[in-house]
């Protein structure tokens, strides 16, 4: 290497430890200098804790139905086993299982030729007792006629009135055989004694059917309209039995879950003694049923409207909370903070509940987002798409 060459690389090794050995004071002298040693990335300027998302409901007033629910059994209006009322060959089935009957509808058809024969041979016997009372009658006018000119004795006058009055009996007694016999010949047509809808059916065509037979023939259910059997405390006896006074009150049918609403009704009885062993009081209620949505030993929620809370202050249910001091909701005041207050309830309905102590209308409560909440803590309302509960995201500056 030229004497030039070393040169210039020497006079560059001295620059550039002069710039590292500037650079090194520097970043001491900065140490030194800013209080707690090295700089940090800056802080939020705010030690406030971030606010926490939450989802608010204004507390309002309104009409509130006062409902009570009991556990029901849907139960048929009327339900009639159909049994055959006399023996005999069972000839036809007018019915399908399953389908909807109108009072009067032939169900099933039993051989009617020995019932027919039976009603024909009635008839006969009456014609014969008739023909003969008409002859006696005649013979009882010319004795009465030939007594009178002493041609006739008075005992053949008598003898011949017996006999007319023993025929009229004769055709009376024909008369019952007659109807007897129609009776039975019409019992070979069993029809449908009310409006309802067929079962599975017990026999088939061909098959002896007898009177007595246990099984029924069919089992007639009448589903329009339908009842509902339910059950509730005692203790709510005198408020059913006012509301029942002023009117039958409503009644509504719901599925298991209570999310479905099945029928509309009225409450038509209440039951004439309580259940000592349950402590319960039996009621009945009715629903047209028209859409067939209640069928018979289904089980249901029974609600009874027994009373409506006017201009009432409620809430979301889902404000309610539970604290070892009892019931308390989560409202927000005008700057934004959290604070708890004891409350005190009355009846629920629908997703909503009373508040007869501790809020106002118009009262801003926390529905959702709760479980973050303490005392004293900003929040920022949730818009209805975002998730509540969550703290705000705050960026640090640089």
């Amino acid at each position: 290497m030229s004497e030039q060459k070393r040169r210039s690389l020497l006079g560059k090794l001295l620059r550039w430890g002069t710039v590292g050995t500037l650079t090194a004071a520097l970043t001491v002298a900065a140490y030194l200098t800013v209080p707690g040693g090295w700089p940090q990335r800056a802080k939020s300027s705010s030690s406030v804790p971030p606010p926490i998302r939450v989802t608010v409901a204004a507390a309002a007033r309104r009409d509130v139905p006062i409902y009570l629910t009991g556990l029901g059994t849907v139960q048929a209006f009327n339900t009639v086993a159909v049994h055959t009322q006399i023996d005999g060959k069972l000839q036809s089935i007018a019915f399908v299982e399953g389908q909807e009957m109108h009072k009067g509808d032939l169900l099933v058809q039993i051989d009617p030729r020995f019932y027919q024969a039976a009603l024909d041979q009635a008839k006969g016997k009456q014609a014969q007792d008739e023909a003969q009372l008409v002859s006696a009658q005649k013979d009882l006018a010319r004795a009465q006629s030939l007594v009178a000119k002493s041609f006739e004795t008075q005992q053949n006058v008598d003898h011949q009135t017996a006999l007319v009055g023993q025929l009229k009996a004769s055709i009376q007694s024909d008369k019952a055989a007659v109807e007897s016999a129609q009776t039975q010949l019409d019992y070979t047509r069993i029809v449908s004694p009310n409006d309802g809808r067929v079962g599975i059916r017990q026999i088939d065509v061909g098959n002896i059917v007898h009177v007595t037979d246990a099984a029924p023939v069919v089992v007639v259910t009448q589903t329009k309209p339908i009842a509902v059997i339910f059950s509730l405390p005692e203790k709510y006896l005198d408020s059913v039995r006012a509301a029942f006074n002023a009117k039958p009150p409503e009644a509504i049918a719901l599925d298991p879950d209570n999310h479905t609403v099945l029928g509309r009704g009225t409450l038509l009885l209440v039951d004439n003694i309580a259940d000592t062993t349950t402590g319960t009081i039996r009621l009945k209620a009715v629903f047209p049923n028209e859409d067939e949505r209640l069928w018979p030993g289904e089980f249901v929620n029974a609600q009874l409207l027994v009373d409506t809370r006017r201009n009432a202050v409620t809430v979301p249910s889902a404000a309610v909370q539970r604290g070892p001091q009892g019931l308390y909701a989560w409202f927000v005041d005008e700057h934004g903070t959290a604070l708890m207050r004891p409350i005190q309830v009355g009846a629920t309905f629908a997703d909503h509940t009373v508040v007869t102590v501790g809020l106002n209308d118009g009262d801003q409560v926390v529905i959702a987002g709760q479980s973050k909440l303490a005392p004293g803590t900003h929040v920022a309302v949730a818009e209805p798409d975002e998730p509540a509960g969550r703290k705000l995201a705050v960026e640090s500056g640089p």
